[in-house]
């Protein structure tokens, strides 16, 4: 029998806990995530299928006996972790509607961190690669470098694909192990110029070329290039992305110059935990792209989700992804998809809540978060872990400052809306108002030392002021710097180099 959660974390009781005890945690945990409370909650809806199959298992003896003594037997196995720290671990009951803040750590294995370099993750990694006119010259010549370079970090046992697109797809490398380097190199050397731009057909094809050897032993990755927006088919590639998810494949994207939908592709690789980035100059594609294929070499564990069980009275109002590669996050389903657990890095989640008016004083639960997905090094691969959160209500305000790590993500994360607010007061054609959060984000860049990004905002503020637009560039380069400000000194992705 196998077992891909602990039924004592999805219950939240000891393993020392009687029957009794097992009952009470179950008739709780059923109650708070029924259909009858939670009618618009398909979170709470997935999250009681664990708790009614853990309930099987340790309320009866003969099961929980076998499940017991298979995990002595399987006690190697490694496992990742979640952690949630709210904002505040005390409120006061208000007559208003209050926020607090949850932020969900999943961290790998400490023994998985402690023999990561003696460990590699096996890729089934395809490359979708835009030739269309505007890459000729120097573009398509990093491009060709890069893939080389790619071919060469791969094992004999990973697998790679590439396609390439304009209008149209064609196959430039069908999914095959890296076994003969020089022959695929000499592929990627027949690439040149032509055509238009159509994502789709690229797409679809690198997908299609990813499935033929995707498997839950494997980090199953598209990585798509491209540097022109595609027009009529962004709903197509919406659904294929949908798709691809459910397979077990994650689409990374990445943006060179400034001529391409960056809300698209944002949305594109948001629904399966992929990342999308801005090359603002050909100069940076190779190290862009190796540095990408590296990291997912590091995964520990792939295809990660998080499921969220609100209470009925409780409204998930935001959700941002901090790291290990800063993006917005949308809720599908109950649950948002996360993509790659790198075994030496965290994925960081900063959930917004509303809590409602005149709260009751006493302990009370405000979520339950279930993180699900597959250890690659595990025989038994797939494995949840459940945290519950809950906060206690108060009469009178105490001293309860929000943690460091909150306060530091908040504040940065503010600047990343700053700049969404002005870009929106845009769109409505408020040009004094953008102009102004232009300049407030400025003032808050140099405050925290960021001189060169808060030039580049000032400078975009003043063109919105005489001439009611951004210009391409300036848009691109403050979206995505304010976003990769969130990972920290020293591991910021974008550059300013020409």
């Amino acid at each position: 029998m196998a077992f891909d959660f602990d039924p004592y974390n999805i219950l939240g009781v000891s393993p020392s806990a009687d029957l009794e005890q097992i009952k009470n945690a179950y008739r709780k945990l059923a109650r708070r995530l029924h259909p009858d409370t939670n009618a618009n909650n398909p979170g709470a809806v997935r999250q009681l299928q664990d708790v009614t199959a853990a309930h099987e298992i340790l309320a009866d003896s003969n099961k929980r006996r076998g499940y017991d003594e298979r995990m002595k037997q399987i006690s190697e196995e490694l496992r990742f972790n979640i952690r949630v720290t709210p904002s505040r671990r005390t409120v006061v009951s208000v007559p208003e509607q209050q926020v607090i803040y949850l932020l969900a750590d999943i961290t790998s294995d400490l023994r998985a961190v402690e023999r990561q370099e003696q460990s590699v993750a096996r890729l089934n990694l395809t490359l979708v690669l835009d030739h269309s006119n505007s890459m000729n010259g120097v573009r398509l010549e990093k491009v060709k470098t890069a893939a080389h370079q790619i071919i060469d970090s791969l094992n004999p046992s990973d697998i790679i694909s590439v396609v390439i697109f304009n209008d149209r797809a064609q196959v430039l490398i069908p999914a095959t192990p890296v076994k003969d380097k020089m022959m695929l190199k000499a592929r990627i050397t027949l690439m040149d110029a032509s055509g238009g731009t159509e994502i789709y057909h690229g797409l679809s094809t690198g997908v299609e070329q990813n499935r033929l050897y995707a498997s839950p032993k494997l980090v199953n990755h598209v990585i798509l290039l491209t540097d022109g927006r595609t027009f009529g088919d962004e709903e197509q590639s919406l659904n294929l992305a949908d798709k691809a998810a459910k397979d077990g494949i994650t689409i990374s994207a990445m943006g060179l110059g400034n001529e391409w939908n960056d809300i698209f592709l944002d949305e594109l690789v948001g629904k399966t935990g992929g990342s999308s980035m801005y090359i603002n100059s050909a100069s940076q594609v190779v190290r862009f792209l190796n540095d990408h294929v590296r990291g997912l070499v590091k995964t520990f564990a792939e295809r990660m989700r998080i499921s969220i069980a609100p209470e009925a009275d409780v409204i998930l109002e935001q959700v941002f992804k901090l790291s290990p590669h800063p993006q917005p996050l949308q809720l599908e389903n109950g649950e948002l998809v996360l993509g790659s657990l790198p075994g030496n890095r965290s994925i960081s989640v900063l959930f917004q809540i509303q809590l409602p008016a005149n709260l009751q004083k006493g302990l009370r639960s405000i979520a339950r978060l279930v993180a699900e997905g597959d250890i690659l090094e595990n025989k038994h691969q797939q494995y949840r872990m459940a945290a519950d959160i809950e906060i206690e209500v108060v009469e009178f305000a105490v001293n309860d400052p929000p943690p460091t790590m909150i306060i530091d993500a908040l504040s940065k994360l503010t600047l990343y809306r700053l700049q969404e607010r002005a870009q929106e007061a845009l769109a409505r054609g408020d040009y004094t108002e953008a102009t102004r959060r232009l300049e407030h984000l400025a003032t808050r860049l140099l405050e925290m030392g960021e001189n060169e990004l808060a030039n580049q905002a000032l400078s975009e503020a003043r063109r919105v002021a005489h001439t009611n637009g951004l210009s391409d560039k300036g848009r691109m380069t403050i979206k995505y710097q304010t976003r990769y400000l969130l990972l920290g000194p020293g591991q910021k992705d974008v550059n300013n180099d020409e």
